[in-house]
């Protein structure tokens, strides 16, 4: 299971200034499990948060294609899979601009509420029967919501300790808890309401989940720290410059006028949005490495730690390029290719989806000692990179032999598909993380966070376009090219480690394993 932004992926954000107090009043608050009492609101907000946006997802491909005699849409199986690449593509994107609106106008607490209600909202589009305008209205919202919210829970979790707090690993450790817990039942409980009795009920259950948490946050807001009432850096009037304003106005105007265009002229269609997405989504990284290395307030120590972030971005794209499969390719194959009757109960094809959630659940705490005990003689970021590279690719290519075999598969091969990408996500994930924030310009550091989460939109942006070319008939070639690339790729880049070792030194001034240690100690 990938997290989304604000999860595993995101560096646990600064605190308040040292010595400042806790969200309860007391630098040293406790009242959850050694914690400040903010720490179990946000853990059940995001717990919530994650049961309603997992178990939505679930069933949304079910939802699409299944035929309209049995409660679906009707949509192309290729196309239903387009859309839901470039659905969470859009989630990525408008995470970073989510970002920036708390920051700069709406401060942490209200960007979370907003964004809870527009997700909210957009269930409840879903839970209604009304075709394809209401999930096309819910893709809008829960869009936009996620985008206020994700980036902002994690920025509070990290607002209830002092930078000095001894505990603040620890909490975002639990607060991760939460995150998995509500997505290992969400695929369980809403995948079994949504495909054993109605869709529409599974989307209002999720709906609920998302009410629960808007309740629990509001409820227990108090705990929370107030420096998340008021944005960080807040936007003055100094900084809002005419010619910017002009400029933005006429991309606006632009942007709008086309929208219009090709709305009356009926080019606005499904393909045209998948198209448009992954162009965006493929675009923003490369203007991102643009700016940063052409950039004077970029240092050239700065810019070898730009170019040894490279290949590891790009293997990043290959990885989340399988990992996010999960719930198109992977999905359509649980539901059309295996045997879910073979263990001697009928599965739901959602529930495959619980199988990440719980592998990080069991194994993350492994690798967390495993890393501490190894100590400096853990391998080098690059080498992790690489092997959880390498074991995405060979995910798909342990499902070559089931899709080449008459009939459907053995459910086994797929859990096992799930377990080894997991497995691969956690090294690669967390490490990934502690990376981009050694690597990351002192001029660009937050775009260069955006970076990485546009690694993950880069990725799915290029998957709206491949989904396409999967077929029941040709799933084992499927399967097969993507996975043997994404090996190659994993091998070439463990080939090019004492490059990219010697520019992390360059940039950093320290050996590429000591970023790991460092992904250890903010509670990867």
């Amino acid at each position: 299971m990938q997290k989304a932004p604000g999860e595993t992926d995101l560096a646990p954000p600064a605190g308040p200034p040292s010595g400042s107090e806790g969200a309860d009043g007391r630098a040293g608050g406790r009242g959850f499990f050694g914690h400040p009492r903010g720490l179990a609101t946000l853990f059940a907000t995001e717990a919530w948060e994650r049961f309603s946006y997992y178990g939505m997802k679930a069933i949304l491909l079910y939802y699409m294609y299944d035929r309209a005699t049995e409660g679906g849409l009707g949509i192309a199986p290729s196309t239903a899979s387009s859309l839901i690449a470039v659905y969470g593509a859009s989630i990525y994107l408008a995470a970073i601009a989510g970002g920036w609106l708390s920051d700069r106008l709406l401060g942490a607490r209200r960007a979370t509420l907003y964004g809870g209600v527009l997700i909210m909202l957009g269930h409840i589009c879903l839970a209604l029967p009304a075709g394809r305008g209401a999930l096309y209205a819910s893709m809008a919202l829960i869009v936009l919501g996620t985008g206020l919210l994700k980036p902002n829970v994690s920025t509070a979790v990290g607002s209830l300790y002092a930078k000095n707090d001894p505990r603040r690993d620890a909490g975002f450790s639990i607060y991760y808890m939460g995150i998995s817990v509500g997505a290992v039942l969400a695929p369980l409980l809403v995948g079994t309401l949504g495909q054993g009795f109605d869709y529409h009920l599974g989307f209002g259950l999720a709906a609920l989940g998302m009410a629960a948490g808007l309740v629990v946050y509001t409820r227990g807001g108090r705990h929370l720290s107030p420096a998340d009432l008021r944005p960080s850096n807040p936007l003055h009037r100094s900084d809002i410059r005419p010619a910017r304003v002009l400029v933005a106005a006429a991309v606006l105007t632009t942007l709008t006028a086309l929208l219009v265009a090709t709305a009356l002229t009926g080019s606005l269609t499904a393909d045209a949005v998948v198209d448009g997405i992954s162009v965006l989504a493929v675009a923003l990284p490369l203007g991102y490495f643009t700016v940063m290395l052409r950039s004077s307030r970029t240092t050239p120590r700065e810019r070898a730690g730009v170019r040894a972030y490279i290949p590891l971005f790009v293997a990043a794209v290959f990885f989340w390029f399988i990992q996010e499969q999960g719930a198109s390719v992977l999905a359509l194959y649980a539901d059309r290719s295996t045997d879910l009757g073979a263990l001697g109960f009928t599965v739901p094809s959602s529930w495959f989806q619980s199988t990440g959630s719980l592998v990080l659940i069991c194994l993350t705490p492994l690798f967390a000692v495993l890393w501490v005990r190894l100590g400096s003689r853990q391998p080098p970021a690059p080498a992790k990179f690489s092997l959880g590279l390498v074991l995405a690719g060979f995910s798909y290519v342990l499902l070559v032999y089931p899709a080449l075999q008459s009939g459907k598969s053995n459910p086994l091969w797929l859990f096992a598909s799930f377990a080894v990408v997991t497995i691969g996500e956690i090294l690669l994930s967390p490490i990934g993380l502690s990376v981009t924030t050694q690597l990351a310009p002192a001029a660009f550091v937050t775009q260069t966070m955006g970076l990485w989460l546009a690694s993950n939109a880069a990725a799915q942006g290029v998957s709206a376009q491949v989904v396409q070319l999967y077929d029941r008939d040709h799933a084992a070639t499927y399967f097969g090219v993507i996975g043997g690339a994404s090996i190659v790729v994993g091998l070439a880049l463990l080939a090019a480690l004492p490059t990219v070792q010697r520019r992390i030194r360059t940039a950093t001034g320290a050996p590429s394993a000591a970023l790991g240690r460092e992904a250890i100690r903010r509670g990867a």
